[in-house]
């Protein structure tokens, strides 16, 4: 299940190959102000977008809510039913009953904190999925699936209710993101809970002593700050244990990221489904191409594993192995060619690099920079500078305001 946080990321998810997308509307979601929001009325052109790739479309209202708010969340989600969204995920019981009123299935987010099969057993009656809290271990994690099938607990659909646990991508300090450090120190429009974190565990701290005025910088590391979840390693362990739903976190994330971590996640699990997993996890690609994207360094295994929380970032930088500069705008696309036009407004643009291309429609397109041809009559060239219009081949369909980025190595 991929991450949403702007058309560009929903297109580049669903090309990805991902079975299933989750996007918020509006500010009852949990990446109110990290992501960019769709809007009710995109409802309707999210799930069309969804179900012509063959995926599903899953609206999150995952906040905890106020009264005055409820009214709010019953229009949405009639919208929502309305408009062909597949399923809710949901945590406030105010917003299960919701949604089950207006006839949408709910997804039980990991918001409430579910860690053992009684409480499985009695989100049951709401959910026909279940997220598990982030700290259960594999072993935990099975034996709930088990206890799942032997006792034949089932949700509303009637069917097996069906485990997610989140697979790759950033943690939360507090447990399954039960925080009030954003709220305590930014007020009431600042909680965690409600969908806007400040996120000041991603920083660093000093200690003073009060009676000295001794400070000690706290090991030169953002001591709240985790590492990010990633699961490949391990991956037909969880497969293996029977969990159904693998979910990438990443709806404040560009659209390139989404589409390394959806592609590589979706290759890993057609690879474990068809015997080949261990072989091409070994040859290291797949950790290459995450390594690549947005990330603040791996804490692979996590707890699934039984490792203690203690992998935290040593800076507020990426640690991404690649970054991306802004070269400039599609002007054009031939399509009977295969060539597109970029005016070059910033970086330049020299043959023989790399380059992602994004845009709504696009989605994340990345490709190397095999020619380039700048003037009329068109002349090859090595290199296109600032002001310049260049010509380069594009196989694949781009369109016209789609972006164009350089890709480097980080420094």
């Amino acid at each position: 299940m991929a991450p949403a946080g702007s058309w560009a990321a929903l297109a580049a998810a669903l090309k990805a190959g991902a079975h299933s997308v989750y996007f918020g509307v509006g500010k009852i979601n949990m990446r109110a102000r990290a992501a960019n929001n769709f809007e009710p009325g995109d409802l309707r052109e999210i799930a069309a977008k969804c179900h012509a790739f063959g995926a599903r479309a899953y609206l999150t209202l995952n906040t905890i809510l106020f009264d005055e708010e409820l009214a709010e969340a019953q229009t949405v989600c009639r919208l929502a039913k309305a408009a062909g969204v597949d399923a809710v995920i949901a945590a406030d019981p105010a917003v299960l009953q919701i949604a089950r009123s207006e006839g949408l299935p709910v997804h039980l987010s990991v918001q409430a904190n579910v860690t053992n099969l009684a409480a499985v057993k009695f989100y049951a009656g709401y959910a026909d999925v279940v997220v598990l809290a982030r700290e259960l271990s594999l072993e935990q994690i099975r034996g709930i699936i088990t206890g799942i099938r032997e006792r034949g607990i089932t949700g509303p659909s009637g069917q097996l209710v069906r485990i997610e646990i989140f697979a790759h991508g950033a943690l939360c300090v507090a447990f399954s993101g039960k925080c009030q450090m954003s709220l305590s120190v930014y007020g009431p429009k600042a909680s965690a809970s409600r969908g806007a974190c400040f996120q000041p565990c991603r920083r660093n701290y000093r200690v003073t002593d009060t009676e000295t005025g001794t400070e000690l910088v706290l090991d030169g590391h953002q001591v709240m700050s985790p590492k990010d979840l990633c699961t490949l390693p391990f991956l037909d362990q969880i497969l293996g244990a029977g969990v159904s739903v693998l979910k990438l976190e990443g709806r404040g994330r560009a659209a390139d990221y989404v589409a390394t971590v959806v592609r590589v996640y979706r290759e890993a699990v057609t690879a474990w489904q068809d015997g080949t997993f261990a072989t091409r996890r070994d040859t290291g690609k797949w950790m290459t191409e995450l390594d690549s994207v947005f990330n603040r360094g791996f804490w692979q295994g996590g707890y699934y594993l039984g490792k203690p929380l203690g992998e935290w970032t040593a800076t507020s930088q990426p640690a991404s192995t690649e970054k991306k500069a802004f070269v400039g705008k599609i002007t054009k696309y031939y399509a009977r060619n295969g060539v597109a036009e970029v005016l070059i407004n910033a970086e330049p643009l020299t043959a023989g690099e790399e380059i992602w291309i994004l845009g709504e429609t696009t989605g994340a397109l990345r490709l190397p920079v095999t020619e380039l041809r700048v003037g009329d009559p068109a002349a090859q060239v090595a290199r296109a500078e600032q002001g310049m219009v260049a010509a380069f081949p594009v196989a694949v369909k781009v369109r016209v305001g789609d972006q164009v980025y350089r890709i480097a190595a980080a420094v």
